[in-house]
């Protein structure tokens, strides 16, 4: 396994941190916002390069209107060790713009322990690998799983499909949950207040996972079989899982997920280097076969809504870019393997897509209206960015 390497990001709370009058080089960046509504919880990314600063170490982000202090975070974008763009989540009324200042500060960083966007390999429960902010979060599977079913040795997990972990809580519950489960009598299996997993994925997608259908048949993966941790804060949590080489009727495939998920968002997004293929399948389990399916292909999205114990959850796949080139509704007999799929094409070597759910019990979603309307909500935001400018 590769070490963990978490890079260093800053959690500036508002009106807790200035910048020092004597800090230099202001510069403003503008955020325009081109559609009908209000925005906000949406990711800017200010590439590094693009700041003419002597000092990019640390950095402050502030309103030009108000002089508040936004909460920011500094990335390593390409993964080649080196803090390269700073992220924010500003709010934008609709049609109109904004403008902010950002600057060099000698003023002390404030961190979080445990930040919003948190994501981690948990050796203590086999070899999990999960993440969440404060609205959702998801797991899937190591090779030390994966052995334990081939062995024939009780609790492992043979599946590269995306667990849900319902939470109905603001704060991080990773780390808890797993306390909880492993060291204690309690178990987050069932809900104390806080949320559960009670989403079975066995073989299925679970909320997410890929395959390749070749005639009538999807093949997939097996568990990850090594992991990097590239960042965790207030704004963002990345990670990558690779996985050996797999057979999709004689075709050989590779696959490397780069996950990621940003702050008040319910979906993650997933960019798949595959090689083999020039189209893949995202899938959301059917479980027992009993929900509403939607599929909106102009608008590159597929949702599933379902009854789910003694609330409702749906999930959905948000593809972007018009790459989602058609979908289906895989049912079969055989056990956890009816999958609703979106097939999605390669663009610039990559297969890209948004997957999360939304849970009624969770308080985020009432109905199935409700959260087909934040699916569709977020796929016109993909298509239309918040537009920013930088003025030196």
């Amino acid at each position: 396994m590769k070490k963990t390497n978490v890079l260093l990001f800053l959690s500036i709370p508002i009106l807790l941190l200035s910048c020092e009058e004597g800090d230099k080089a202001v510069k403003q960046i503008i955020v325009k916002n081109t559609m009908a509504v209000d925005r906000a919880n949406e990711t800017v990314s200010i590439d590094l390069s693009s700041l003419d600063l002597n000092d990019k170490t640390q950095l402050v982000i502030r309103d030009a209107e108000t002089k508040e202090n936004l909460v920011s975070q500094q990335i390593d974008s390409n993964d080649d060790g080196k803090l390269d763009a700073i992220l924010f989540q500003p709010k934008i009324a609709a049609n109109s713009e904004r403008t902010f200042q950002i600057s060099s500060t000698q003023s002390p960083q404030l961190t979080d322990s445990i930040p919003n966007c948190y994501s981690r390999f948990v050796p203590e429960r086999t070899d999990d690998y999960a993440w969440e902010n404060n609205r959702v979060a998801f797991r899937t599977y190591g090779p030390t799983a994966q052995k334990m079913v081939e062995e024939d040795i009780k609790g492992g997990t043979l599946s590269s499909g995306i667990d849900a972990w319902l939470k109905r809580v603001d704060y991080p519950i990773i780390n808890k949950w797993y306390k909880k489960e492993l060291e204690t009598d309690g178990s987050y299996h069932k809900d104390t207040g806080e949320g559960l997993d009670n989403f079975h994925v066995g073989s299925s997608r679970g909320v997410g996972g890929i395959a390749k259908k070749v005639d009538t048949t999807y093949y997939f993966s097996k568990n990850f079989t090594s992991w990097k941790t590239l960042c965790t804060g207030p704004i963002r949590t990345s990670f990558v899982l690779t996985y050996a080489n797999w057979d999709a009727a004689g075709n050989t495939i590779s696959e490397e997920k780069r996950i990621s998920l940003d702050y008040g968002s319910n979906l993650s997004k997933f960019v798949i280097t595959a090689r083999g293929t020039d189209t893949l399948s995202a899938g959301l389990t059917l479980h027992e076969k009993d929900g509403d399916i939607a599929v909106n292909e102009q608008m590159g999205w597929i949702s599933y809504w379902e009854p789910h114990e003694d609330s409702e959850l749906g999930t959905a796949i948000v593809v972007p870019e018009n790459a989602m080139v058609g979908h289906e509704h895989y049912l079969t007999d055989q056990k956890d393997e009816s999958n609703l799929f979106a097939h999605i094409k390669k663009k610039d070597n990559k297969i890209t897509y948004y997957a999360g759910f939304g849970w009624k019990k969770s308080g985020q979603f009432a109905t199935k209206a409700a959260w087909e309307k934040y699916v569709n909500d977020f796929a016109q935001r993909i298509k239309n960015p918040l537009l920013v400018e930088i003025k030196q």
